[in-house]
């Protein structure tokens, strides 16, 4: 990997050839998180606008010499990434503005936004030669793992709250993964799992933890500004809970700007549930320390109180002149509805925060109509029937088989 020329800190600054450590900087201990540095005069050698404009690998490996895996790597065979963005005039009109696009990555390959970093660790974990991979998850990195893993022969061994939904457990089992459900909180388990690795020697795809995870997650930024004919939009709005998202988003951003795909930096939004919002407070306070508290959101996927990710997202916000905003549980229902029926992006309820954020904005006139906005919908609503049933707010109706029934309710329905 000679487009890699290291790994840095971002606590303290050292920097680490990539096969000197592992996961993070040992002078932080588990704390400290590192970032991917790149050769971008030998990447822009390498990856060119005019040479994307033609190729036909519509997947996140069409960013190859832009990730940190070999040229040579074989990759998964999932159609990981170039999801779609949906011009949502609809949704627009009703916000007062004029140009919005609705990013789902609902359409994954496992049904989330993960896909893109459990891509990137199950190459790395092959380049190492590691056998058993794990990870800790709410359900969506999980799945995600399982699913990749699955497409290539490979077993991981998930550690997942109990409280995990249904719909996320079904799929790790379906696709042949360990599932051990840590009777605590996910921050628990995350814990977990990495003592296990450390004990084991298992690969860990732990949000933060693993350096790679967050260049995966970049070419969701990498393929918006594509998609938008290389003009970065003015805002992108995206859920927030354990921070790695965003934080992968600024990364590829920032990947752009230095090779010179895009000429400025959009501003990051980071929405997060009012019960979740640890990184909202720390964003106030203008601090990067944050207060952990026990999360009580109905968006699992971003129910954290200790976000692993924290200083790149904050950072991430801080730096692209975004901000933090949070959002009711109720407004996340709303969003689902709204999303579905405005744009028919069926979204779980942490997939829609961010669109619920952006209704927040808009009602305030903290948005100005002109402006360019994305909104990243993280995952489909089939990874949680139960809150997609409680965002529905409206009932089946009861029918008898018979034609007088039929059409004494079609009556009702249509105030006939």
């Amino acid at each position: 990997m000679d487009h890699v020329l290291g790994l840095k800190c971002v606590l303290c600054g050292a920097e680490y050839a990539i096969d000197e450590v592992d996961y993070v900087c040992p002078k932080h201990g588990d704390e400290g998180i590192l970032d991917v540095v790149y050769d971008y005069p030998l990447i822009g050698r390498r990856l060119t606008r005019e040479g994307l404009s033609q190729d036909r690998e519509f997947t996140i490996w069409r960013y190859k010499p832009l990730l940190p895996v070999a040229p040579d790597s074989p990759v998964p065979p999932l159609t990981v990434g170039w999801t779609p963005l949906y011009q949502a005039d609809r949704l627009a009109n009703t916000l007062g503005l004029t140009r919005l696009w609705i990013k789902d990555d609902g359409r994954q390959p496992t049904a989330s936004f993960k896909d893109r970093a459990s891509a990137v660790g199950v190459v790395r974990a092959q380049e190492l030669g590691r056998k058993v991979i794990t990870a800790a998850s709410t359900g969506n990195a999980a799945s995600s793992l399982a699913g990749v893993c699955a497409s290539v022969g490979l077993s991981p061994i998930i550690f997942v709250p109990a409280t995990a939904p249904q719909a996320k457990v079904a799929q790790l089992l379906l696709f042949g993964a360990r599932v051990l459900a840590v009777q605590g909180t996910y921050d628990q388990a995350f814990d977990l799992c990495l003592a296990a690795s450390r004990e084991y020697g298992w690969y860990s795809r732990n949000t933060a933890y693993n350096p790679y995870l967050s260049e995966g997650k970049k070419t969701a930024a990498l393929e918006i500004c594509e998609q938008l004919g290389w003009e970065a939009p003015d805002r992108i709005l995206v859920s927030v809970g354990d921070g790695c998202i965003i934080g992968g988003l600024w990364k590829g951003l920032k990947d752009l700007l230095a090779l010179g795909f895009i000429d400025r930096l959009p501003k990051l939004m980071g929405i997060q549930a009012e019960g979740s919002a640890v990184l909202y407070h720390a964003w106030q306070s203008g601090t990067e320390t944050i207060t952990p508290v026990a999360p009580t959101t109905l968006a699992d996927s971003i129910s954290v109180g200790i976000p692993r990710d924290r200083i790149k997202a904050l950072r991430a916000v801080r730096e692209t002149g975004g901000e933090y905003v949070t959002v009711s549980d109720e407004e996340i229902l709303a969003a689902m509805r709204n999303l579905a029926r405005g744009a028919a992006v069926f979204a779980e309820p942490a997939g829609a925060t961010a669109y619920a954020g952006l209704v927040k904005l808009a009602h305030q006139g903290r948005i100005k109509p002109h402006e360019r906005v994305v909104v990243l919908v993280t995952g489909n609503g089939l990874k949680d029937i139960a809150g997609a049933m409680k965002a529905t707010a409206a009932a089946v109706v009861p029918l008898e088989p018979t034609v007088e029934a039929l059409q004494a309710t079609v009556a009702r329905l249509l105030g006939l």
